[in-house]
């Protein structure tokens, strides 16, 4: 094969270290190397915030520039009052009302914040939580939202917006050459 033919990379978690691992297809030269996307190496201690796997009814869709409209986060479609939880371990940083809906904040490590609208929380300020622990309940009326409800889950590192469904294993997926050269 010509080293300028691509290959469909799969991100895994490896079992040996509980982190993720970028690994080449069948019928590829063999190689594993960690991620380097920050959101992606935090996947293995990650999970859904609503139970189950929700369906995604609006995918992260960011603005080409800040000041822009987008969607920053994803959409997952569920019933009013299901449980919502953290996508993973952290402390509760946020738990109040922005442009009038609730909303809650989970700081994560390695500056990683998700946040979940709009949640009647059952938490509060301070409060450390588990990946999966509760943190409130879903309320409907998220704009835009075609099904009874909707949570809108958002990502941060710093003050950049990342696609949430990287904490589960479902973002997006990046071709990279089969021989990337030399080290």
């Amino acid at each position: 094969m010509s080293s300028g033919i691509v290959a469909l990379l799969a991100v895994v978690p490896s079992a040996a270290s509980g982190s993720v691992a970028v690994v080449t297809p069948v019928g590829a030269a063999a190689q594993v190397r960690p991620a380097d996307d920050a959101a992606v190496l935090a996947a293995g201690s990650f999970r859904w915030p609503l139970p189950g796997t929700p369906f995604v009814v609006r995918h992260f869709d960011p603005p080409p520039q800040p000041w822009l409209p987008g969607h920053r986060g994803v959409d997952l479609a569920a019933a009013p009052g299901t449980p919502v939880r953290a996508a993973g371990a952290g402390t509760v940083t946020f738990a109040g009302r922005v442009a009038g809906r609730p909303v809650i904040t989970v700081t994560h490590a390695d500056g990683l914040r998700t946040t979940y609208e709009p949640v009647r929380p059952t938490v509060e300020v301070g409060a450390p939580v588990s990946a999966g622990g509760p943190i409130g309940h879903l309320l409907a009326g998220h704009p835009g939202c075609p099904a009874a409800s909707c949570l809108h889950w958002g990502l941060r590192q710093g003050e950049m917006y990342l696609d949430p469904l990287a904490l589960v294993g479902r973002g997006p997926v990046r071709l990279l050459p089969l021989d990337p050269g030399p080290s």
